[in-house]
């Protein structure tokens, strides 16, 4: 038995390969990040834009089709609190004029979930020395 539908799979591969502009800047820096992130991830009946398992953390990128939705957004986002999701959404035209105020809100909000831990990983044999 399937843990997802395989509808629910066939719409989160066909959202990941038409992914917004939005949603592949975002992706392009928060890749390279642990705890990992998610594209496209089936939580319930929902698909979340991306996701952080670890720290339970639901990222939402919404355009100018969701100033229509905001009962649908409210009720998703009362779905996934209800199961101990932290949601947080942002427009897609903050995404593309302070791109960098994003990732810093996204990080920040992943260590907070975390309680304290910081997602951005040291960089490589930080303080070693070369042994000669």
């Amino acid at each position: 038995m399937r843990r997802v539908p395989e509808h629910m799979t066939a719409n989160a591969r066909a959202l990941r390969n038409g992914q917004t502009d939005a949603e592949r800047l975002v992706w392009k820096q928060l890749s390279r990040y642990r705890p990992r992130f998610t594209r496209q991830l089936v939580v319930g009946p929902y698909i979340l834009d991306m996701a952080c398992r670890t720290a339970k953390l639901a990222l939402e990128f919404d355009g100018s089709q969701h100033g229509d939705a905001q009962a649908y957004d409210a009720h998703r986002t009362a779905f996934l609190e209800e199961g101990g999701w932290t949601v947080l959404r942002f427009w897609n035209s903050d995404v593309f004029e302070n791109l960098d105020g994003v990732l810093s809100a996204i990080l920040d909000k992943t260590a907070e979930c975390l309680g304290g831990t910081h997602p951005q990983p040291l960089p490589f044999r930080e303080g070693r020395r070369r042994a000669n």
